[in-house]
């Protein structure tokens, strides 16, 4: 639990650091066998070898290898290309059958695409795989199972990229464990590999134009995965344009 001392410390940051994509100021940045017949009285499986397949569709072995073994929730962020801010998010179950699919998402991501090497300020989403285990924002818990700061250090002023209005963009937020240390709020500042390369992407609300790094989807989408994730099933998010995740 964050003491009011640290919420204060918090607070007083992100009033000056608050916005999606940073700088080098550490700003946030923004069962039965195929074929079987069924008998009568036999419900037929929800989920079918087919229908959820041993591997996730479009990792390639290096991306695959870089999930964790224990991880059985995997929020998947396909970008349309390396130099494009559209992509889609799928979130993934491990079952017995193998990878559920959950429903496509339209989303956004950093204005100039994608980076292996990701810099603060390069307007550019970091490309790999990271841990989802904090979340926050101006709205009040939905009822998620993530650890939740809720408060005024995640309002959002300001204007996008395409003049949009930034408000609400923060309403709900996750962590992407990119370059901070987990367990902490989104609002920690704390980098582990430096400033300079960046800080505070997050998972957080559309605001109908490109991100400076974060990975944005509808309100409504925010909420479900909110919901849904556990960190019991060690969630991560696989994120990158989809050649580079083909890898």
């Amino acid at each position: 639990m964050i003491t009011l001392r640290r919420r204060a410390a918090l607070l007083a940051a992100s009033l000056l650091l608050t916005g999606c994509g940073g700088g080098a100021a550490a700003t946030p940045e923004h069962r039965p066998a195929a074929g079987t017949p069924a008998t009568p009285g036999t419900p037929v499986p929800a989920i079918s070898v087919e229908a959820a397949p041993q591997r996730i569709p479009g990792l390639g072995t290096k991306t695959r290898a870089a999930v964790p073994d224990d991880a059985a929730q995997v929020v998947v962020v396909t970008g349309r290309g390396r130099d494009s801010p559209l992509s889609t998010v799928v979130l993934y179950r491990r079952t017995a059958a193998g990878w559920q699919a959950g429903k496509s998402w339209p989303a956004r991501n950093a204005l100039r695409g994608w980076s292996d090497h990701h810099m603060g300020g390069d307007l550019r989403s970091p490309i790999g795989v990271y841990g989802l285990t904090d979340a926050g924002g101006l709205l009040r818990d939905p009822g998620t199972r993530l650890s939740y700061d809720h408060g005024v250090g995640f309002t959002s002023p300001g204007t996008g990229f395409e003049g949009e209005p930034l408000q609400g963009s923060f309403d709900y937020v996750i962590a992407i464990d990119y370059n901070r240390e987990p367990g902490t709020s989104p609002l920690d500042w704390t980098r582990p590999l430096g400033a300079e390369r960046g800080g505070g992407i997050w998972l957080h609300v559309d605001h109908g134009g490109p991100t400076h790094g974060c990975v944005s989807i509808a309100e409504e989408h925010m909420k479900e995965l909110l919901l849904t994730l556990d960190p019991a099933l060690h969630p991560v998010v696989v994120m990158g344009d989809h050649a580079s995740l083909a890898r």
